[in-house]
């Protein structure tokens, strides 16, 4: 029974951060690709597993750091099969300064890390009032 209720939980943790990250690629650039919402999923759920593994205690700054990170590799690794392997040309950074074979580059980045702030107090707080988790708590440096 537990299997199934943790099933369910990342279920709705993968929904959310699906639906989000595709609704911030449509506000940002007018449009998307269904891949996008699979990606942003698959993202919220990493970044809301950084507290599974770290402290409370560990400052909000460091977790973003983590999730941006996490973002920018997810991102790299799709990019790489998406765009450059099966030539879906669904982006192309090439023209982002510090960019890499046109995937990611420092600037979506900077941008994943204040995202991922947003993205660890969303779903710590649904884990929270959703799932009854802990309630959250945050060091900010």
């Amino acid at each position: 029974m537990k299997s199934i209720t943790q099933l369910f939980k990342h279920l709705i943790l993968f929904l959310v951060g699906s639906g989000a990250y595709y609704f911030i690629e449509v506000l940002w650039d007018g449009n998307s690709h269904w891949t996008m919402a699979l990606l942003g999923g698959i993202c919220f759920i990493a970044i809301g597993l950084i507290n599974e593994f770290l402290s409370w205690d560990t400052s909000m700054w460091i977790q973003a750091l983590i999730g941006s990170v996490i973002v920018t590799i997810l991102e790299f690794i799709f990019g790489c099969v998406l765009n450059i392997w099966l030539k879906l040309g669904i982006w192309d950074y090439s023209q982002m300064p510090l960019n890499i074979f046109g995937q990611v580059c420092l600037v979506f980045s900077m941008f994943w890390f204040f995202l991922s702030i947003l993205a660890i107090l969303l779903d710590d707080y649904l884990r929270y009032w959703l799932f009854g988790e802990e309630e959250p708590h945050y060091k900010l440096i």
